[in-house]
């Protein structure tokens, strides 16, 4: 019998974000330069963060190359960040080459098409409520959030609160 995507979240140790429609919610605002602006949320980030400090490999794999981006991910304390990744799943293997990550232990989020056969590699193939149908298909896990309105926190939340990592990362935090 298959595994929940509960039973799954058990085993995570690492997390795989696309950026476009993931992180953000896929509009792009062009200012009259040509520069293209993204909004992120808060929310996100915050939970990147708790990740990271809380042992979690955290790695970003995407198609657009945008430094803004780049910058505000490095700000969080993530340092696998790859912009402009022009083949996902050679990307993917490399990193889970270098830390000897099994993908069995990968939630990957993604939402379109680009993401499709790195999602087929990893254990947790999981997506926002508003991904492509195809991506959709083959998540294991569909947030009930759009992409970047907290569907990062979302599956972070949850692996941290199946793990018992949750609340127990702010202990402490906040006296």
């Amino acid at each position: 019998m298959a595994k929940s995507y509960k039973e799954i979240m058990n085993d995570i140790t690492t997390f795989v974000f696309d950026v476009d429609g993931v992180l953000t919610d896929g509009s792009v605002f062009v200012t009259n330069e040509g520069e293209m602006l993204r909004t992120m949320n808060i929310r996100d980030g915050y939970a990147m963060k708790a990740a990271i400090e809380s042992g979690y490999h955290v790695c970003i794999i995407s198609g657009g190359s945008n430094e803004g981006v780049r910058v505000r991910l490095r700000n969080l304390g993530i340092t696998d960040i790859h912009l402009g990744s022009p083949d996902k799943v050679e990307t993917f293997k490399e990193y889970t080459d270098v830390y000897s990550i099994n993908p069995e232990q990968v939630l990957y989020m993604g939402d379109d098409i680009p993401d499709y056969h790195v999602m087929k590699l990893v254990g947790l193939p999981s997506c926002p409520q508003d991904a492509s149908p195809e991506i959709k298909n083959i998540s294991k896990y569909i947030s009930h959030i759009k992409g970047g309105k907290g569907a990062v926190r979302d599956v972070i939340e949850q692996v941290m609160k199946v793990q018992g990592k949750w609340m127990t990362y702010f202990d402490g935090k906040f006296d």
